[in-house]
């Protein structure tokens, strides 16, 4: 037993001793490189510190961010029956392409119906302004007329009043000769009684005594026929006199004439107004994008009656996109509009070159549903955030593949 441990103990310690070399090796090692190690250590995390301090001084960023843009809802102008649908879901579509069709049966005889009805009121227009100098002219030749009438008329009165005067002249000079015959009547009846004139002598004076009463009697029918046709005259006197007063009115005839003509015009301006519109709803039939972008947000099928200002689809113009960051308001010291910004999007770790657009009025708290009243009197101080649109430098290959809601990180380079 004494000779075996004589034999195995040389070998432990052979053992013992590569151990000792090897530490003292490692520890040569580690003592040799221990301040080059310390050293390249303390400047790694100088270079990170003055790293850290140049980009908090120069940049500003928050994650805090995404993707903002319109979402622009397209609605039905008209009611009607749904009876084509030219889209996909999340198709891209240009401005002008065609997206619903509505029934236009009814919308096309409306249109039928409003033009008619305008074609109708333009030929009552050209008939009223016809009238128009026809009244015009009608009533000139009226007033000159009646004016011609009033003054035969008169002239008329004045001829009968001396006739009436001629024939009382006529009837007085009869009347003096009625007189004298009978008186010489009177003489020769005793005178041929005794024989003193001869017969036929008294004849003749009996026969001229009978004619000067006769022409007494015609002179009398004469004054009275003269009577009544001054009477006559000075009634076609009145009546022309009437008829120039009516006449007269002729002006107004003309105005009222005129009004009509107005009327007829504002008639036809009123219809092709309805026909305009009645054009246009037919129009509106056929609903058209009216930006280019993604259609999204699909509420319509074919076959359903749409009314009125219901909203059909969405469309995201994806070429008028943005990027809403909400800063912390200590960063906002020295951010202004017009700074470069570095915008890394989440989804295809990329990076996008943009610049500082606008600040918000107020911080995103105060457009909340319910801003926040510290009225209570326990306040606490939060950091608010205030909302900066950044928009997206021009130029840049973005393909369509960046959406509204995407999440991104930007970098406000403010110093």
């Amino acid at each position: 037993m004494a000779e075996k441990s004589e034999h195995t103990s040389p070998s432990t310690d052979d053992t013992s001793a590569t151990g000792r070399e090897q530490r003292s090796d490692t520890q040569e090692f580690f003592l040799k490189w221990k301040k080059p190690l310390l050293f390249v250590l303390v400047v790694l995390l100088a270079a990170g510190g003055i790293f850290y301090w140049w980009h908090s001084t120069h940049w500003e960023s928050t994650d805090d961010a995404q993707i903002d843009g319109h979402i622009n809802p397209i609605s039905a102008r008209v009611g009607g029956h749904v009876v084509r649908l030219n889209f996909r879901d999340n198709q891209y579509v240009n401005a002008g392409t065609l997206l619903v069709e509505i029934d236009p049966t009814d919308y096309r005889v409306s249109v039928e119906r409003a033009r008619a009805e305008y074609a109708d009121a333009r030929a009552s227009l050209n008939a009223a302004r016809i009238n128009v100098p026809i009244t015009s002219v009608s009533t000139k030749s009226s007033i000159l007329s009646a004016s011609a009438n009033v003054a035969n008329a008169r002239a008329g009165v004045s001829a009968a009043n001396k006739q009436l005067e001629a024939s009382r002249a006529r009837l007085r000079e009869t009347e003096a000769n009625n007189v004298r015959a009978q008186a010489d009547l009177a003489r020769y009846r005793p005178l041929v009684e005794r024989g003193v004139i001869s017969r036929q002598q008294y004849d003749q004076t009996v026969a001229a005594a009978d004619t000067a009463a006769a022409a007494v009697d015609a002179a009398r029918a004469l004054v009275t026929a003269a009577m009544e046709q001054e009477k006559q005259a000075r009634g076609l006197l009145k009546q022309a006199e009437a008829e120039l007063e009516a006449s007269r009115t002729g002006p107004q005839q003309v105005s009222v004439t005129r009004s009509r003509a107005e009327s007829a015009s504002a008639a036809v301006k009123r219809y092709k107004a309805a026909l305009d519109q009645a054009e246009l709803n037919l129009r509106y039939t056929r609903v058209t994008a009216p930006v280019a972008g993604m259609v999204s947000q699909r509420s319509v099928e074919v076959g359903q009656n749409v009314a009125p200002g219901q909203v059909l689809l969405s469309i995201i113009p994806l070429d008028d996109i943005w990027v809403t960051a909400n800063f912390k308001e200590t960063q906002l010291e020295r951010m202004q509009p017009g700074q470069k910004v570095k915008i890394s999007v989440d989804t295809y770790r990329r990076t996008y070159d943009g610049h500082v657009d606008s600040i918000a009025g107020a911080s995103g708290a105060r457009f909340s549903l319910f801003p926040p009243e510290n009225a209570t009197g326990n306040y606490v101080k939060v950091v608010q955030r205030i909302p900066v649109k950044i928009v997206f430098e021009k130029g840049q290959d973005r393909e369509h593949i960046l959406r509204p809601g995407m999440s991104v990180v930007p970098a406000v380079r403010v110093k």
